[in-house]
């Protein structure tokens, strides 16, 4: 198989787990667990860390007048605004409409996508309850290149599930006190993902 949006390579892995990269027998095993653990990662922080690619557009409900949250952009091509809810966006935004957040890009001191589009001048959002009034067409995703600690988290994760295989009932192996049984959570995946968790939002 090949890996869909991993967010490590086949020969990270493969390295971590000092396979030579001319030992190619569990390839497919080892593709399958990075993106099995590609997958646990974005699931665990609610967004993904690959570019969805330009032209891609979703609608959202806005939080008020001012302010609609998002999914992850990278980049942000149109703005349409349905102002009364019958299904057409019959208002299109330009830039000099609109500016986003978090300001200037970064969060916690680092690199962050747009995350909320705030409405500036004499421009308002249309909030009717739930109603999928704002529509927004961009390069969805955290970023066009995947944080350095979301791939050392894919390389532990994925070297654990692929190891995982030679413990299928659970148990490692035996020591003084019985069975070793492997453990539920990697304590340093969760450290090097929690800065990168985002509560789920509703857009309908």
């Amino acid at each position: 198989m090949s890996i869909t949006n991993g967010y490590a390579t086949l020969n990270d892995v493969k390295a971590a787990l000092h396979v030579g990269p001319a030992v190619t027998a569990d390839d497919a095993l080892i593709e399958l667990a990075i993106e099995s653990a590609s997958r646990l990662i974005d699931e665990d922080c609610g967004r993904v860390f690959y570019a969805s690619g330009t032209g891609v557009t979703r609608a959202y409900a806005p939080r008020d007048w001012m302010r609609v949250d998002t999914d992850d952009l990278i980049s942000i091509s149109a703005i349409d605004v349905d102002t009364d809810h019958d299904g057409v966006y019959e208002t299109s935004w330009g830039t000099a409409d609109y500016r986003t957040a978090p300001a200037n890009g970064i969060s916690g001191g680092r690199a962050w996508p747009t995350t909320s589009i705030l409405a500036i001048a004499d421009k308002r959002f249309y909030p009717y309850g739930h109603e999928l009034t704002v529509r927004v067409t961009g390069n969805y995703g955290f970023g066009t290149a995947v944080p350095a600690a979301i791939k050392q988290a894919t390389v532990l994760q994925a070297s654990r599930i692929y190891k995982r295989n030679d413990s299928p009932l659970g148990v490692a192996g035996f020591g003084d006190m019985g069975a070793v049984r492997v453990s539920r959570t990697d304590p340093d995946v969760f450290a090097l993902v929690k800065g990168y968790r985002r509560n789920p939002i509703a857009v309908g």
